[in-house]
């Protein structure tokens, strides 16, 4: 082994290793694991929640591998309907072109082309990742086989009644001239504007007013609203209003989703534009007056002069016109949530259109049932609730999208608007039995890509077809996810599978937090906070770093602003941590249900952890290698104290781990590997394994120390490779034939399990005796400013009755752990002495002969005044009544805390100037 461990050294070397040997592939076992990858867009590159996500999914499959299972990590793609339209879209108009130009079909084939060349990149970075999904049974959501799978889906459910062609009010992206998902569409914050608008009462008896952050929807408007209680209108319910501006009269209705405390408590209703509305619309059946075109400019159901005009330049001329009319009462300054295209940027609007529908209410109660009675069981179960609560609201869902990349809507219309659905034109024919002659045109709209991937844990498995595949690894093991999908993909998976295949599509939903940044900010590129774990594997200088957070930015003052925050926080750069660093963070921070702040000091944190088993590795190959590791069964091999201790240790973590991982709790899994890796092999054993490896007079301890060390680390690695998977390679192709261990790689070796057997409680007892001994030690060397090299006498009195019997058997130990000269009985007066405690055993260390007592009374007595000093100041600024009553609660809070922690360290540096005092100069 390399005297320092570099990741970039190993990393894809080993990657590709596995890739090309087909490691990933199920290999046989008795009971099948299977997990889905969520399916990354074509478009995507990685981000913190995928790195996130995707590592948590692959020390499942790493671990159930290793475990025994026959394990299948289903990998594909997603088509991406709108993103991967926007992508070559932009890349035509480049050159110059557009795809209406083109036609249909040409556009299409532009697309594969650039799938082809350019939509494999955030599967390329998953590899960096150490994903370890079966990439030969890889799967596109527009392949020929998941094609067949939604066009079955879509005629089967058509003639079950259960998809439908209706007009309803959507999601509509002016820009791109789509219906889309609520999941494409951002609400923030923004301020705008409440204006106040008088409506004339038809009886010329007075007006209402109207508050409303939307004036161009009221060209629509249809009714204005009043809450039934609200005594100021209950005289006026039933009376009309002449609608300003559009020589209309609308009725003044009574309902409940009036807030009378907002704005007048008068509220205008459009039901062709508004959610709401459209809803009370429809209980008081309103008509549905749409105003606005695809391009969400005025149409011609608005008044002449506002025709043609954009939906914000006949804002601001409703306003003026109302203003000069003298029905603008006043205008207020107002936050509310603006709804954006998360692709477009621009505003969404809600849009009555002709779409194509689900009837999720039919297939919503099979599917609440497969969670209530546990055939779907969710992680954490507080998200059942969540659930519950969207599926048993559910609404119908809108399946069709006005694109041309996507999975063409197999449906046929002939000039009377007749709807034939079938698998292409000719079957359509030959089964209504139409005429050739007769003209038919095919639906242009193509399907949302949450219908293709709500059939993914059986369409990629060879359904429709009943393949030994999906016979084999459906239903699902579990299934990995945010919480953010919950609604869009996770219910409708279930809904559609139970229907489709009569079973659920998985037994889990293990569902994770959202990956945040240090200060629990959501990572934005318009805040600068994003991390690329890419850049954290391989390290980024900081010119390159702030290039790719600016770029793209068209406002000069936010590029400026993010610069200087990038500079601020890292002024060198990203140091390269490696794949395995970033992989700990992530399971360190996996605590189930809760969002992560993801600290870049902990990955630095897990990349001292790497050298730590590099560096541990070393020592164990350096005291192992071509010496006898205990391999033969004819050589007697003993097992001391330590040995005992250190195998108790790893069967009691390997229980822990086994069951932290099977219930989704990586954060302990990991932490009880690092904790045992870390403190008691690296820390304790290796160096208690010293008594030993230099004692030449006991050959069988030697080996049964070497086999101890060897095996321990073998096992170790195994069990952490599922977590970090490179470094625990490299390592174990050097380490195993020591180990007696064989075989081309540690992923398709068994996972370790445990013995209860091989628990010794009375050398756990021995060994934690020895450290608290060695640590009380170590804390008088620490007080006293004793040299680390500085070998040391110890005194014992008082103690319990198993002490003399421990001090007699471990002695050798303690001398190497605690760094003495000598342990003796103290049998007269004690000497002056620094004094500790383990247990009821007093640990006395003579001080005369080890310090210069002069020198360190002058460095105490410097120490205590400074401390004085600083205490003072803090007392002066907490007896400060104005500093108290005006900084900030955690302020006070911090200043105090600084008190207590000072005020201990006074005390502590008193005590040791006592006992210093008490030694003759």
């Amino acid at each position: 082994m390399d005297k320092t461990f570099q990741p970039a050294d190993i990393e894809q070397r080993w990657y590709q290793s596995w890739e090309a040997a087909g490691y990933f592939a199920p290999k046989g076992g008795d009971e099948p694991y299977c997990v889905m990858i969520p399916p990354p867009n074509v478009t995507g590159s990685l981000h913190m929640g995928h790195g996130f996500q995707e590592t948590i999914i692959d020390a499942l499959v790493r671990y159930h591998r290793m475990a025994g299972y026959d394990t299948l990590w289903q990998v594909g793609t997603d088509h991406a309907g709108i993103a991967t339209q926007m992508v070559v879209e932009r890349q035509l108009a480049a050159e110059g072109k557009d795809r209406h130009e083109m036609g249909r079909e040409a556009f299409i084939e532009k697309i594969w082309d650039w799938k082809a060349t350019s939509g494999g990149t955030i599967t390329q970075q998953l590899r960096r990742l150490g994903a370890s999904p079966d990439w030969s049974r890889e799967r596109f959501t527009m392949d020929e086989g998941l094609s067949q799978a939604v066009q079955e889906t879509f005629i089967r459910l058509y003639r079950e009644g259960l998809i439908y062609r209706g007009q309803r009010l959507v999601n509509w992206d002016p820009a791109l001239h789509t219906a889309i998902s609520d999941l494409e569409v951002v609400s923030e914050e923004e301020q705008g504007k409440l204006w106040h608008f008088r409506y004339p009462l038809s009886d010329g008896s007075g007006h209402l007013t109207v508050a409303t952050t939307r004036p161009e929807t009221m060209l629509g408007d249809a009714a204005v609203a009043v809450h039934p209680d609200d005594e100021r209108y209950a005289h006026l319910v039933g009376k009309e209003i002449d609608l300003p501006l559009c020589d209309r009269r609308i009725p003044i209705i009574a309902d409940d989703y009036v807030d009378p405390e907002f704005g007048t408590g008068c509220v205008k209703i459009t039901p062709a534009h508004d959610f709401n509305d459209y809803e009370v619309g429809q209980r008081h059946d309103l008509p549905l007056l749409n105003v606005f075109d695809d391009d969400a400019a005025i149409n011609d159901h608005a008044p002449e002069f506002y025709r043609g005009m954009d939906r914000f330049t006949a804002r601001e001329k409703i306003i003026d016109d109302l203003r000069h009319l003298g029905l603008l009462e006043k205008t207020d300054d107002h936050t509310l949530k603006v709804p954006r295209g998360d692709r477009s940027g621009v505003v969404i609007e809600p849009y009555l259109t002709q779409q194509w529908y689900v009837d999720a209410k039919a297939l919503a109660g099979p599917a609440i049932h497969a969670v209530e009675s546990g055939q779907i069981e969710f992680v954490p179960k507080q998200w059942e609730n969540t659930y519950f609560a969207w599926m048993r609201d559910i609404q119908d869902w809108c399946i069709s999208r006005q694109l041309w990349w996507g999975h063409r809507i197999p449906a046929w219309f002939d000039a009377e608007g007749n709807i034939y659905v079938g698998a292409d034109e000719s079957s359509v024919r030959a089964e209504h039995g139409l005429d050739d002659a007769l003209p038919l045109h095919q639906d242009e709209d193509v399907l949302d890509t949450w219908f293709s991937s709500a059939l993914w844990t059986f369409s990629t498995l060879g359904w429709p077809e009943d393949t030994e595949m999906l016979q084999r690894y459906h239903p699902t093991s579990v299934l990995v996810t945010g919480f953010d999908i919950i609604f869009f993909w996770v219910a409708r998976m279930i809904m559609m599978t139970l229907h489709l295949r009569g079973e659920v599509p998985f037994k889990q939903v293990y569902v994770h937090g959202l990956v945040r940044d240090a200060e629990g900010q959501k990572m934005s590129k318009s805040k600068g906070n994003v991390l690329d774990p890419i850049d954290l594997i391989d390290g980024i200088d900081l010119p390159g770093l702030m290039e790719k957070r600016t770029a793209g930015l068209m406002q000069p003052k936010q590029a400026e602003r993010i610069r200087e925050a990038t500079q601020r926080q890292f002024p060198d750069g990203i140091n390269a941590y490696g794949t395995d660093a970033l992989r700990f963070t992530f399971y360190s921070l996996a605590a189930t249900g809760r969002d992560i702040k993801f600290d870049i000091g902990r990955i630095e944190g897990f990349r001292n952890f790497c050298n730590k088993i590099w560096n541990a590795a070393r020592y164990v190959l350096m005291n192992c290698e071509g010496k006898d590791c205990g391999l033969d069964p004819q050589l007697p091999v003993t097992l001391g104290t330590s040995e005992l201790w250190i195998e108790s240790e790893l069967q009691r973590v390997l229980e822990r781990f086994r069951h932290s991982i099977t219930s989704y709790r990586f954060d302990l899994a990991s932490q009880g590997l690092y904790d045992f890796i870390w403190n008691e092999y690296c820390d304790w054993y290796l160096e208690l394994s010293k008594v030993s490896l230099r004692d030449e007079s006991d050959p069988a301890a030697a080996r049964g120390t070497r086999r101890t060390l060897i095996r321990t680390l073998e096992k170790s690695l195994r069990a952490l490779h599922p977590l970090m998977p490179y470094i625990t390679e490299e390592i174990w192709q050097s380490v195993a034939p020591l180990a007696g261990a064989s075989g081309p790689t540690i992923m398709l070796q068994e996972f370790p399990r445990e013995d209860a057997t091989l628990i010794n409680e009375p050398a756990i007892a021995n060994i934690e005796w020895l450290k608290n001994f060695a640590l009380a030690v170590r804390t008088i060397r620490g007080e006293m400013n004793i040299p680390p090299g500085k070998r040391l006498p110890v005194l014992l009195r008082e103690g319990s009755p198993e002490d003399p019997e421990r001090i007699e058997a471990l002695k050798a130990q303690l001398k190497q752990l605690a760094g003495l000269a000598s342990i003796e009985w103290l049998t007269g007066d004690a000497p002056a002495s620094a004094t500790g405690l383990c247990g009821k055993l007093e640990i006395l260390v003579p001080l005369a002969d080890l310090i210069d007592r002069d020198a360190e009374l002058a460095r105490l007595d410097k120490e205590i005044e400074k401390l004085k000093g600083e205490l003072k100041r803090i007392e002066g600024k907490l007896n400060n009544a104005g500093f108290v009553a005006k900084a900030p609660a955690e302020v006070v809070a911090k200043e105090e805390e600084k008190l207590r922690f000072q005020q201990t360290s006074l005390e502590k540096l008193l005590l040791q100037r006592e006992q210093l005092g008490n030694i003759p100069s």
